[in-house]
């Protein structure tokens, strides 16, 4: 498949062009014409290009790419060092940051869903990136950071006591901390995200809603892998999914 006309593909498969977004999503870095094998991951580091060229792939599908806002625009020190593997392999860069969050099946949210056998039954916050849910039934805050450290494989950091048991829960993975209240305004009775901050503790101890943190990495392979599965399946595109072992 020609590069250009899997990121139309991909652009419609997401819905990107209409998401509000801090990077921009699609085609990042312009490689070879044609896609025929591609290695996914959560980041474009350098790490996954070497990987990437260790398959022999035409390029990169990922989660986090580059160019955010606000950040340094110069290409120096690691950023001229990635892009100088990229273009020197010739490989095309596509990364898709909200987009993978927000979409309702192969998305990052929808996939953590999946993974902890949790149902999705609202949404909530800025473009509707969080979500409400159910546990399959009432359980302890114990036995759900448990059941996350079983299935992610990370032992997930637990802020505050619940009343009791919990079936009513609120998630947005990677760095959602910031719709913490949002989610209590919800109605959730714990929120779980990726990463937490120092005011979050303080939320989650006197609002009595526990907050957990899985693990940025660890609730953010989902969605890329299972957008590389599609592909496979769709397109034909041989997709090889690298987990760059990242402990936040």
């Amino acid at each position: 498949m020609h590069r250009d006309e899997l990121q139309r593909y991909l652009d419609e498969l997401l819905g990107a062009p209409r998401i509000k977004d801090y990077c921009p999503n699609g085609l990042q870095v312009e490689g070879r014409a044609e896609v025929r094998r591609l290695v996914c991951g959560v980041t474009a580091s350098l790490a996954l290009i070497d990987a990437a060229i260790a398959h022999d792939a035409d390029g990169l599908l990922v989660h986090h790419g580059y160019f955010w806002r606000g950040e340094d625009p110069r290409v120096i020190a690691t950023r001229r060092r990635r892009l100088a593997r990229l273009l020197g392999h010739d490989l095309n860069l596509y990364a898709y940051h909200l987009p993978l969050d927000l979409h309702p099946e192969l998305g990052n949210n929808a996939q953590l869903a999946r993974v902890m056998g949790w149902e999705a039954v609202a949404r909530f916050g800025d473009q509707d990136v969080g979500v409400i849910g159910r546990l399959p039934g009432p359980t302890s805050l114990d036995q759900v950071a448990r059941s996350l450290a079983a299935r992610l494989g990370r032992e997930p950091l637990v802020v505050g006591d619940a009343a009791g048991e919990i079936e009513r829960i609120a998630w947005c993975t990677g760095a959602a901390q910031g719709m913490f209240e949002a989610a209590i305004a919800a109605g959730a009775e714990l929120f779980v995200s990726g990463e937490v901050s120092e005011p979050t503790v303080h939320l989650a101890r006197e609002s009595g809603v526990p907050y957990i943190a899985a693990g940025h990495h660890a609730t953010e392979r989902y969605g890329v892998h299972a957008l590389g599965a599609h592909l496979q399946a769709q397109l034909g595109i041989h997709c090889v999914f690298v987990d760059i072992d990242n402990p936040v």
